[in-house]
């Protein structure tokens, strides 16, 4: 009887993720629920508190207790880029773009290649660094010499 609980655990993990991923935000809900009302849930993939996190945040608009959850899967599963990207999207729903930023860039450290963080990436715009690091962002000769690397990488200014 154990193992049947356990497979329907993970039967509605399983389920409850691709139906996130699939933009099916109240079906993934639902199934992600059925977890969280189990006695199952230990040793629970950070997958599970990512897009559960990100889910309650994006859909009934309970952002603190989804950011925390979105944090608590990167401390379960830090080397999963999916977690990051959750993070980041529910960091931009309460318009924290600087720790979207961050999870941006952390989950692209393990994964450089992954297409959703670097099209959130450009969505968001990342600014460069400036072109003389010891003078402050905002100087006048780093703005303007700024804009000449962009205009020569033919890039709008402040997008890296």
């Amino acid at each position: 009887m154990v193992n049947a609980f356990r497979e329907d655990v993970a039967i509605a993990l399983h389920r409850g993720i691709e139906c996130c991923r699939r933009e099916e935000w109240d079906q993934g809900l639902l199934y992600l629920g059925q977890i969280t009302r189990s006695d199952e849930r230990n040793g629970l993939p950070g997958l599970f508190y990512s897009y559960l996190g990100y889910g309650i945040a994006r859909c009934q608009r309970r952002f603190e207790e989804g950011r925390k959850l979105c944090e608590h899967a990167i401390k379960v599963e830090f080397y999963q880029p999916e977690n990051y990207l959750n993070l980041a999207r529910t960091c931009l729903l309460t318009s924290d773009r600087d720790a979207a930023v961050r999870a941006i860039r952390r989950g692209l450290k393990i994964d450089p290649h992954n297409l959703e963080l670097l099209s959130l990436q450009r969505q968001v715009g990342v600014r460069g660094a400036p072109v003389l690091p010891f003078l402050s962002r905002s100087n006048l000769v780093n703005r303007i010499l700024g804009r000449i690397r962009h205009a020569m990488q033919g890039r709008p200014p402040g997008v890296k």
